[in-house]
C-alpha cells in the first residue's frame, strides 16, 4: 500500500526539523547534505514553507533559512498541509479543488476515509516540530508491526 504522503511532505518535516535543530541562519546546501535530499527538490519544498510564512530567508554570506517561530509553535499537521495541500487520505475528500466526487452520497467507503482523515489530522495537529527534535521523540522503529528494538 502506498503511503498517504508524498516525499514533499516527508522532506518538509525533515527540513524543518533540521532548521529547528540549528541556531541562526542555515544554508540550504547544508540541510540538503545532512538530510540526503537533492538541493533542487529541497528548494521547492522550502519555497512552500516560505510561502506559508514558516521560514524566512536571507541572501548573501552568512545567510540561509531559519524558522519564524519556535519549534513548539508549529504543528506537524500545518507543515504537512503547506507541503501537501491536504491531509485527505483519498483524493475524493480533498477540499483543495472545487469538485466533489459525484459518488460521495452513495459511496460505501467514504465514511471510513473521512474518519481516517479526522484521526490523522487530529494526531498530526497534536504533534509539534519540537517533538521531532527531542531525543526521546517517537520514531517509526515499530511501524508496520515490526517488533521494537530494546
Amino acid at each position: 500500500m502506498a503511503g498517504m504522503f508524498s516525499t514533499k511532505g516527508m522532506y518538509a518535516l525533515r527540513a524543518m526539523a533540521d532548521l529547528a535543530s540549528h541556531d541562526g541562519w542555515v544554508s540550504l546546501g547544508d540541510v540538503a547534505k545532512r538530510q540526503n535530499i537533492s538541493r533542487k527538490y529541497l528548494e521547492q519544498v522550502i519555497s512552500l514553507m516560505h510561502k506559508a510564512g514558516y521560514v524566512e530567508s536571507q541572501r548573501g554570506k552568512g545567510g540561509g533559512y531559519r524558522l519564524t517561530r519556535k519549534p513548539e509553535d508549529y504543528t506537524l499537521g500545518e507543515l504537512l498541509r503547506a507541503a501537501e495541500g491536504s491531509l485527505a487520505p483519498v483524493s475524493c475528500l480533498q477540499c483543495t479543488n472545487d469538485e466533489i466526487c459525484s459518488r460521495i452520497e452513495t459511496c460505501p467507503t467514504v465514511g471510513i476515509w473521512r474518519d481516517l482523515g479526522r484521526v490523522t489530522s487530529s494526531y498530526l495537529d497534536s504533534k509539534t516540530l519540537a517533538d521531532l527534535i527531542t531525543p526521546d521523540a517517537d520514531n517509526c522503529a515499530d511501524a508496520g508491526g515490526a517488533p521494537a528494538v530494546s
